[in-house]
Order: C-alpha cells, then structure tokens, then sequence
C-alpha cells in the first residue's frame, strides 16, 4: 500500500509560518542578539566608571599640577583612559563584530620620557575623551536594552507574573481585589484582556535587536572615531609599512642578482677563461685543428650562455621593452605565456617609469600564477587611465579560490602596489573566475 502525504489546507499555518517564528526567535535570542545585549548591559556601567574615575584623577592632577605628583597624576589617568580604550575595543570586537584598529602607542624609552608620551601623545587625548563621552551614548543602549528587552519579557511573560506579582487593593464594599497590571485606572489581569500586554511584549522582542542596532549606531561611531587611529597616523602607519617593505626588496633583489652572477653568469665565464688558456696551450704544443675546434666550440658556447644569463639578469631588473611602453611589454608578456592571453590597453597617459615597472611585474607574477595553479583556458589583461590613476585587471576562468595572505605571491604584490600608494583587490570566487585589480597612480 502506498503511503498518501497529507497535505496542509489552503489557509492553514505552513511551514513558512514556522520558518519565519525560527527565525524570529533566532533574530531576537540568538548568539549575535545576545552579544549585542551584553553589550548593551555592559556598556552603561563600564562607560559610567570610567567616566568618573577619569574626571576625578584629571581634576586631582589638575590641582597638583604645579607639583611632579599632579604630572604624574595626570599621566597615570591619561594610561588608565588607554587601558579602559583597549577594553572597549576588546569588547566592540569579540560581542559586536567591529574592528578598531589599535593607535599608536605612546613612546618613551625612559620613565620621563613615558610620561611625555603619554601626556603628549594625540592617542591619549582621545582616550581621555572617549571615556569621558561614552556614558552619553550608552544611554540609549542601556534605554534599548530595558524598553526591547525587560519590558518585553516581562509583557509576554504578564499571564504567568500576574499570579505572583500583584497588589492587593480592599474595595470599600469590603471586597478585595488582586491587581497586577494596570493602565491608566484600566486592569488588564482578566481573559482577554491580558492578550493586550501579551501581545505587545511579543512585538517588543520582535523589535528589540532593531532598537539595539539603532541605539549603537552613535555608539559605534563614538569608540571608532576617538579609539581608533586617526588618518595621519594609519598614513604613517602605512608609509613606515612600506618602506620596511621596500628596504626588504631591495635587499632580496640584490641578493637574487648576486646569486645569479656568482651561480650563473660567473661560472660561464669562468669556464670561458679556462677554454681560452687551453687553446693558447694547444696552439703552443701544435694541436689538430679539430682538437681546437672542440675547445672553440665549447669556449663559444659558454659565451653565449653567459650572454643569455645577462639578458636574463637585466630583464629581471628593468626589462628593455619598458622603454617602448607599457603595452608593448604588456604584449610581449603575453607573446611569452604558456595561455592564450588578450590584452586590452587604453593609456591615455603614460606613467612613470616606476609604476610602469611595478604593472609589468604584477601582470608577469599574476600570469605566472594562472598558469601555475588556476587550471585557466584564457586569460585577459585590461589596463586603463583615469583621474590620475592606472588601472591593471587580470582576470582568468580557471577554478577560482585565490586569496590575499598565507603566504601567497598576492601579498608580495599587495606590498609592492602600497609602495607607491596602490592597491590590490583580489575577487576570486570558489569555482571561479579571478579578476585581480590592482590600481596605482600615475
């Protein structure tokens, strides 16, 4: 016998009701719901200590000022506003998912030379403000957290709490009466009246992650405006990055360049000397001519080997083909590649000869790793110019799953692109296709 699947009526609750209640409860009670609610619960309190405690140590330190104690004061207040910066960012990041970059620390290599740091350093002062306007946003959190939240529950919870929490009112009829909820002189303990808080509790869990999220909005931009870095010092940050970045390839082509003379091009010639002082000893003892002719041939062909060497040494630093521009090296890279590649160019511009040099490396390593590892039929090359910046883009259609890090040959192209203020994006999709952009400016 077959087994018949009885099927819900028209108008009858679904499995989309159901789905949509999950996900419902999942939005208001679940892991990142209940994150942002201990946020929300922490942040008032946390925010009020520091406050207080930051006020009182700046105006003891303050009054001590004309003394080395209120300097000191003053310092250990400014450090315990880093310490409570720190904190706040650490709680941002693990129950909120926000990322605060850290500022730079304050440097000293003294004892008076940390507390100059530490009273002079902009990081500190932003600290010190932080922690001084952070109770005014987490107002509103504190506000979002009992409105959603507690009131919410203890609406929906109302038919339950209204056995267990009442008053009791005596009627002058001697009547006694127990009251739980009440509006306004209009009870709502009795059937269907209590349907009236219990549904509104229900909307207001509904709500609830929603007021959060908006009561957070000032909040977050509080703690990311005065405890993150500010634009000066991500662009020192940056700059110091990468001229330690530029130092470290200078030093690792030098390093390859000497490999490659002492391995390569200095063995040949080596070798080439030796032939020659063979040939002027065969010549001197009255050698056969094809004895001689084995040791030219050979003498010549190390020659030419050293000759390749060099070619290859001197492309490696500032390929010749640049001179004629980019796209005639752009197109002699693609000449030279094991795919098919299609390039397309529109310079209205050209570059300078730098970041024309970095272009070309960066389309030779990214088609170097398409033919390594993406498992591509074709790849395309497109570079354009405009508002002051050249854009290269190489895509491909092999299996995708390239990523910027761990150790892969994007992040040394990343490095050098930041070198001269670039940047590199790297979109590929499992299953592909890779489209790596990499933009610098002119």
């Amino acid at each position: 016998m077959k087994r018949l699947r009885s099927r819900p009526e028209p108008g009858a609750p679904g499995p989309a009701l159901a789905n949509r209640l999950r996900s419902l409860v999942a939005a208001t009670f679940g892991r990142r719901a209940l994150a942002a609610l201990l946020y929300g619960v922490l942040a008032l309190p946390l925010g009020l200590v520091g406050c207080v405690l930051t006020l009182a140590g700046l105006a003891a330190g303050g009054l001590l000022s004309v003394t080395t104690l209120g300097l000191w004061l003053l310092a250990g207040t400014v450090r315990g506003a880093l310490a409570l910066a720190a904190v706040q960012r650490g709680l941002a990041r693990r129950l909120l998912g926000v990322e605060i970059e850290e500022p730079v620390p304050p440097r000293g290599s003294g004892v008076l030379a940390w507390r100059r740091a530490v009273l002079g350093e902009r990081a500190g002062r932003r600290a010190v403000a932080s922690a001084v306007l952070t109770p005014f946003t987490a107002i509103f959190l504190y506000a979002a957290v009992v409105i959603g939240y507690v009131y919410g529950v203890l609406l929906t919870l109302h038919p339950v709490l209204r056995h267990l929490n009442y008053n009791t009112v005596h009627r002058p009829d001697g009547t006694v009466t127990h009251v739980s909820l009440e509006f306004f002189g209009y009870q709502v303990d009795s059937w269907p009246r209590w349907l009236i808080p219990f549904t509104l509790g229900l909307l207001l869990l509904a709500f609830a992650p929603r007021f959060l999220r908006l009561a957070l909005t000032p909040h977050r931009a509080l703690l990311t405006a005065l405890l993150g870095p500010t634009a000066a010092d991500r662009r020192i940050r940056t700059l110091e990055e990468t001229r330690a970045q530029a130092v470290e390839d200078a030093a690792a082509t030098l390093r390859r360049i000497e490999r490659d003379l002492h391995d390569g091009t200095q063995a040949r010639l080596v070798g080439l000397a030796m032939h020659l002082t063979m040939i002027r000893e065969l010549v001197a003892t009255g050698a056969t001519p094809e004895r001689l002719l084995a040791v030219v041939d050979t003498a010549q062909h190390n020659a030419s080997q050293a000759i390749t060497d060099l070619r290859h040494l001197v492309k490696g630093i500032h390929p010749p083909v640049l001179d004629e521009g980019l796209p005639a090296a752009l197109a002699t890279l693609a000449a030279d590649s094991a795919l098919p590649v299609v390039v397309t160019t529109e310079i209205t511009t050209r570059p300078s000869p730098a970041v024309e040099s970095i272009a070309y490396f960066c389309t030779a390593e990214l088609l170097a790793n398409a033919v390594k590892h993406s498992g591509a039929d074709t790849v395309t090359v497109e570079v354009t110019t405009a508002d002051g910046r050249i854009r290269l883009r190489v895509g491909d259609d092999g299996r995708g799953g390239a990523t910027i890090g761990a150790g892969s040959g994007l992040t040394g192209l990343l490095a050098r692109a930041r070198t001269v203020d670039g940047t590199l994006i790297c979109d590929s999709p499992a299953g592909g296709p890779t489209v790596v952009t990499v933009e610098l400016p002119l």
